[in-house]
């Protein structure tokens, strides 16, 4: 075999084998695509959880402590959201609750007590904003997902739970409705997470309040 033969040979290998190796990357692309999308709605869904938690819980009052809570703490207040205030537009969720006497947890898994309460109503808050430490200009994957809880001194904590949410979107939904049928009230929660390049996904989900009647 000759010079000649074995460059044609080469050439024959290299025509063949291309697609081959296209596809090899492509799907290697898609795989890590796929794991990253995966990633982000496991973080997006634990967010949500964590937040339609709060919304269940606003507005609990133990009847050991309703009469002193209740002179304390407007019921008006127990859930409140602050529309546009955070990372792009992302809104802000407040809630207050009273303890159940159990087995209390914050939004990172730390035990409430009654030194982390004010007015004995515990307090959880959610909101996005910019990255910490991050230079402005440089390029980011979303915000923060901060969630606010009170410290043994009765004043407000952040507690960054993740990265990469790009906006936090709370609907009341039929809030004129249930005011005067005396229902439960819904929150649809939109969520988008995002890893600060080509991925962006979308999560919605819909949470009722329980102990707001």
């Amino acid at each position: 075999m000759n010079l000649l033969e074995c460059l044609v040979g080469l050439a024959l290998c290299l025509v063949l084998l291309k697609p081959l190796l296209k596809t090899s990357a492509d799907l290697a692309a898609k795989q890590i695509q796929y794991e990253k999308t995966q990633a982000l709605i496991a973080d997006g869904d634990r967010a949500l959880e964590l937040i339609g938690r709060a919304i269940r819980m606003a507005g609990y009052r133990n009847i050991n402590t309703s009469t002193v809570s209740s002179k304390k703490v407007d019921t008006k207040q127990f859930i409140l959201v602050e529309k546009k205030s955070g990372y792009r537009g992302s809104d802000f969720l407040k809630t207050h609750h009273g303890l159940s006497g159990q087995a209390d947890l914050d939004c990172i898994g730390n035990t409430m007590t009654s030194d982390r309460t004010k007015h004995q109503m515990a307090y959880q808050g959610f909101l996005v904003e910019r990255q910490a430490g991050i230079p402005k200009g440089a390029k980011v994957n979303g915000g923060s997902l901060i969630c606010q809880s009170l410290d043994r001194q009765g004043r407000i904590q952040n507690t960054t739970l993740m990265n990469g949410v790009n906006t936090l979107n709370i609907e009341e939904m039929d809030s004129s409705h249930a005011a005067r049928s005396g229902e439960q009230k819904l929150y649809r929660i939109r969520l988008q997470m995002t890893d600060g390049r080509s991925l962006n996904v979308d999560l919605e989900r819909t949470f009722a309040t329980r102990n707001l009647l």
